[in-house]
């Protein structure tokens, strides 16, 4: 009885002692395997997420209803003119919630799964420039929720005093989540700038060389993505982007040095 638990102990301290295979020596089923256990923890993430999204769908719809409300208070109800339409449109809700609620877990997932192929000082970066990206699409999202309401009340003004807005909530919810993406991606140009200057793809000296063609750059994209096209969208776009692209330029001068 003692032998073989001495040789179960020394087995135990030579697997302590063995190094861990390295990624580069996985092999293609190997990798394939991983990527498929990732992906399924990151569905069933979203699929957990989608069902508390659809439970909670009355408080999602009242918070994105909201600005509608703001801009009319009087009349800010929406209409559905299709049977299955609420159905329909509580499923969407939950489907878009559930990724929004999942996608810390998502990217975690995709972080495991890029970090054994990382040097040392690409993995130092890697964390805070994700945790970055996370905080400035949301803020994107913030940003045209909040200017979502000047939005509608500049498209009611140019439809002219004799319309009734009747809104349908596929259509409304489609601008205002469309809006919203939009944004939070827009949102994501000083970590592509900051990621470019460590690359050395190009360097904080011909960003700042270039400022004015930048400017112009900023403004057209920035009219790109308001669909509304009300000035007070692209205004606080625009402003924005300015001020992400010179902070871009001090930010990547410093990890530089």
């Amino acid at each position: 009885m003692g032998r073989p638990l001495a040789q179960l102990s020394v087995r135990v301290r030579t697997l302590r002692r063995e190094p861990r295979p390295s990624p580069d020596s996985m092999t293609l089923a190997g990798h394939l395997v991983e990527l498929r256990r990732r992906l399924l923890v990151a569905v069933g993430a979203v699929a957990a997420m989608s069902v508390i999204a659809f439970v909670f769908y009355p408080q999602m719809l009242h918070f994105l209803q909201r600005p509608y409300c703001e801009a009319f208070p009087r009349h800010c109800g929406l209409f559905i003119t299709d049977p299955l339409g609420g159905l329909s449109l509580r499923f969407k809700m939950a489907m878009f919630g559930g990724l929004i609620l999942a996608s810390p877990i998502v990217l975690w997932e995709l972080w495991r799964f890029i970090t054994p192929g990382l040097k040392p000082t690409e993995k130092r970066y890697a964390i805070p420039f994700i945790v970055t990206s996370i905080v400035l699409f949301l803020a994107g999202c913030a940003l045209a929720y909040f200017t979502y309401e000047h939005a509608l009340v500049f498209l009611k003004q140019i439809g002219g005093p004799s319309l009734v807005t009747i809104y349908d909530p596929n259509k409304y919810l489609n601008l205002i989540l469309l809006l919203m993406i939009g944004f939070g991606l827009t949102f994501e140009f000083p970590v592509i700038l900051v990621s470019l200057q460590l690359a050395r793809v190009v360097t904080s000296e011909q960003l700042l060389r270039h400022w004015r063609w930048a400017i112009f750059a900023i403004t057209v994209v920035a009219a790109f993505f308001t669909p509304t096209g009300d000035p007070v969208t692209i205004v606080s776009l625009m402003a924005v982007l300015w001020f992400f692209y010179f902070a871009s330029i001090l930010i990547g001068k410093l990890f530089r040095r």
